[in-house]
């Protein structure tokens, strides 16, 4: 029997985190092998990251909770590869996660409420605007780490115990843009770019000049092809 309380969980944290290319135009973007995967479907890898598929989240407290254990089974793993261990390779001091196993495991037996204070609204942000998110929606994001900061108010200023929650990422959307555009459009515009044995070349163009004409953020998008566009490059695939 389809849990669908669990289903519809799946369908709106599925719609957060699709953030390079919108299903309704995979079919074009991969027209090149399309017939290949046509039957691999991201949001079946995305569930299946889940434990329990039958033990649908029924409170906002377990919603909260199954998110953080996909992030940590995921997203984490990204981050500790590219800032943890390079910064460290380069000596540079970055800011990652806390990740003492004592205090992760105590982390995450913590109630929801030690951790967020507006379990009823939802902070829906959108990866692809233009510009302006910061404005939009970091304001709206001080009610997270609450058991952190009420320790660290013993430690450091109120103003910044309690201050907004800001996002620590590179300056990637300018990066693609202006005196680095020629770069860009070398490595992914370009016909003899291998991406285009698995890409159409046409949607691809569609969606970076969204970027570049500022109609779209395609950051992410961009910085993916890049390296794709590489590694192809480098391990003379075709």
């Amino acid at each position: 029997m389809v849990n669908r309380d669990f289903e519809d969980y799946i369908d709106k944290y599925y719609k957060f985190w699709q953030r390079l290319i919108p299903n309704r135009m995979l079919k074009n973007v991969l027209a090149p092998i399309w017939d290949q995967v046509e039957h691999v479907w991201s949001r079946d890898i995305f569930k299946d990251v889940f434990p329990d598929h039958d033990q649908g989240p029924c409170s906002p407290e377990e919603y909260v909770n199954r998110s953080l254990y996909f992030e940590a089974r995921t997203f984490l793993h990204g981050l500790f590869v590219v800032e943890d261990k390079l910064s460290m390779a380069h000596s540079l001091e970055t800011r990652v996660p806390f990740m003492d196993n004592d205090l992760v495991d105590f982390a995450m037996r913590l109630p929801v409420k030690f951790k967020l204070g507006n379990l009823q609204e939802v902070i829906k942000l959108d990866e692809n605007e233009p510009s302006g998110k910061r404005h939009k929606y970091f304001h709206k994001t001080r009610d997270g780490k609450l058991l952190l900061r009420k320790m660290m108010q013993k430690y450091v200023p109120g103003d910044i115990a309690n201050g907004v929650k800001q996002g620590f990422s590179s300056p990637d959307q300018s990066w693609f843009k202006g005196e680095s555009i020629e770069f860009v459009k070398k490595r992914i515009l370009s016909q003899d770019s291998p991406i285009y044995n698995y890409f159409d070349p046409q949607s691809v163009r569609d969606m970076v000049n969204e970027h570049i004409e500022g109609r779209k953020n395609r950051r992410l998008f961009i910085w993916s092809l890049i390296n794709f566009d590489q590694w192809l490059r480098t391990f003379e695939i075709e």
